[in-house]
């Protein structure tokens, strides 16, 4: 008798939504971490941008061409917010450079890759 072995579907998620990912974890592991004012008053904040910033891209990569744009834009305008709240954080020293330098790394290639796809999608 043969026996079927669960296998994992294939992963046809977006390199920038599995970019963001990697970046959101990474802030989560942070975020968990955070006494509570800072945790629920700009931690909570930031945490919202990232399920912001993914569910607008995953949206737009699942709409025809023509109705991308203003998804992206909704999506590029969160990652901005995001990345901004990300320096007050650490210009608060809430977030140390060890972390803030790894998250900003994760944070500019998803940028570069945003920022591609929004003048891909652009009407002349």
């Amino acid at each position: 008798m043969l026996k079927m072995q669960p296998s994992t579907p294939p992963n046809t998620t977006l390199p920038i939504l599995q970019k963001l990912i990697v970046a959101y974890k990474l802030w989560h592991s942070y975020w968990i971490h955070f006494d509570k004012v800072t945790k629920f008053g700009l931690g909570l904040h930031i945490e919202s941008l990232f399920i912001e910033t993914v569910k607008n891209i995953f949206v737009a990569s699942r709409k025809p061409k023509d109705g991308k744009q203003p998804y992206i834009n909704k999506a590029s305008d969160a990652f901005d917010l995001l990345k901004f709240l990300l320096q007050v954080m650490w210009d608060m020293k809430l977030l140390n450079d060890k972390k803030y330098i790894a998250l900003s790394r994760c944070l500019v290639e998803v940028g570069r890759m945003l920022g591609g796809w929004q003048k891909q999608t652009k009407t002349p």
